[in-house]
């Protein structure tokens, strides 16, 4: 399906919708419309930060949490 197929779907949905789900619509529109995620290499003084990390797990893993252990104590499942 192309982009240009999919806006005019969607915006048919919203053509469709009433008022009151509108208003519900609009900050989730509003939100999504400006989300932009930039991905970007690490400066200098977060690859020392990495570094330092790097070399601290080296010495002793037992001081570092896996990533599933992190989740349960945050209460994820």
């Amino acid at each position: 399906m192309s982009v240009a197929v999919l806006r005019a779907e969607l915006q048919g949905y919203i053509a469709d919708m009433p008022e009151q789900n509108l208003r519900m619509l609009q900050p989730l529109l509003l939100g999504l419309s400006s989300l932009q995620i930039v991905i970007e290499p690490a400066d200098e003084e977060e690859s020392a930060m990495i570094d330092a990390a790097m070399l601290e797990y080296e010495k002793d893993p037992s001081t570092f949490k896996d990533w599933e252990t992190v989740k349960k104590e945050l209460g994820y499942p």
